[in-house]
């Protein structure tokens, strides 16, 4: 169902994508042990949503300070990286998992690296 309010931010391709991937990432930590609920599950949970919290909370400001905010969520994209291989060493997650961990955070830090681009243009203009 389609809510009758509507923001801009959520037409952003890039942004669909980081809500996509958190949603990846909740469905995979429901495989971690009892023990990392605060741990390794609690950051990777926080670092694959603050990809589209990021783009979201960014896109309403200037172009400077959404570059900045893509920044931010392309930082916690590359944390992703090390909290899959981290779940993948402690065999929380099987090789299958890690790499489409990493094929989607490949996608989205090149949406994101994109966008950026595209925004330091019209910012050096």
């Amino acid at each position: 169902m389609k809510s009758e309010y509507h923001f801009r931010f959520e037409e952003l391709q890039v942004y669909q994508k980081a809500i996509a991937f958190g949603e990846i990432v909740n469905s995979l930590v429901k495989k971690f042990p009892r023990d990392e609920r605060f741990e390794l599950k609690s950051q990777f949970k926080r670092a694959s949503d603050s990809n589209a919290l990021n783009i979201a909370e960014g896109s309403s400001g200037t172009d400077r300070q959404f570059y900045n905010y893509l920044g931010n969520s392309w930082h916690s994209a590359e944390e992703c990286v090390a909290c899959g291989t981290k779940a993948r060493l402690r065999n929380y997650i099987n090789f299958e998992d890690d790499e489409e961990v990493r094929k989607n955070i490949t996608e989205l830090s090149k949406m994101i690296t994109s966008l950026r681009n595209t925004i330091s243009k019209r910012i050096k203009k």
